[in-house]
């Protein structure tokens, strides 16, 4: 049978939650905090879990969006999804959400594409299959621009008003959950599910204390 999956994503001030079974999406609640999630996270979660009729217990699989994003916000979703796995006794998933925006293209070749800030963009290129062609970064656009592979590539991203030379491409929902679910639960169908203290963030750029410190 196709395999429950709570999957969440609180790595940017627009966050979601989703429970999906294969491709059907059960529910999707979108959730906007401004001054981060730990605090409602688990009232949300236990209101989406409470309308739908499904005790925490019957959950297969528990997805997180492993970034890149917010440092905190990739930390609170991927330390919600170890700890009621690990509690549950079942399998975890991190999804980059690069792939996931990636997953709503519909060409051969998908750049996906997320707002840096600090005038550089979180980019990666993914085939139809999701597939890596181009690694994840960080960097300048045009300099991920000059990085593409030839051919036409399909732009995939959520906004494209902060982006610099101005693109056009397909526009994304903001809510990344239920794509996560969904990609989650291909890949623990095909066996590639992690103990859940396995689980790590996909950061890509280095934190600002990283960044900024001196010896």
């Amino acid at each position: 049978m196709t395999p429950l999956v709570l999957a969440i994503d609180t790595t940017h001030e627009t966050g979601s939650l989703a429970l999906v079974r294969g491709e059907q999406t059960i529910e999707e609640l979108a959730m906007c905090a401004p001054t981060g999630f730990a605090h409602v996270l688990y009232g949300e979660l236990s209101g989406l879990l409470q309308r739908n009729g499904i005790e925490l217990g019957a959950i297969e699989c528990f997805a997180a969006a492993s970034g890149p994003g917010s440092f905190t916000g990739v930390r609170v979703g991927l330390a919600c999804v170890k700890g009621l796995a690990e509690a549950c006794g079942k399998p975890a998933v991190g999804v980059s959400n690069l792939r996931a925006l990636a997953s709503f293209g519909a060409a051969p070749l998908r750049a996906a594409l997320i707002d840096a800030r600090r005038g550089e963009i979180y980019g990666a290129v993914y085939d139809a299959a999701g597939r890596l062609v181009v690694p994840e970064m960080v960097a300048r656009l045009e300099i991920f621009l000059k990085s593409l592979p030839a051919g036409d590539v399909e732009f995939i991203a959520t906004d494209f008003s902060p982006f610099q030379p101005p693109i056009r491409g397909t526009a994304a929902p903001a809510a990344l959950a239920a794509a996560i679910g969904r990609l989650a639960g291909q890949q623990l169908e095909a066996g590639d599910a992690s103990d859940p203290a396995a689980l790590d963030a996909n950061y890509v750029r280095r934190s600002d204390a990283e960044l900024f410190w001196k010896e």
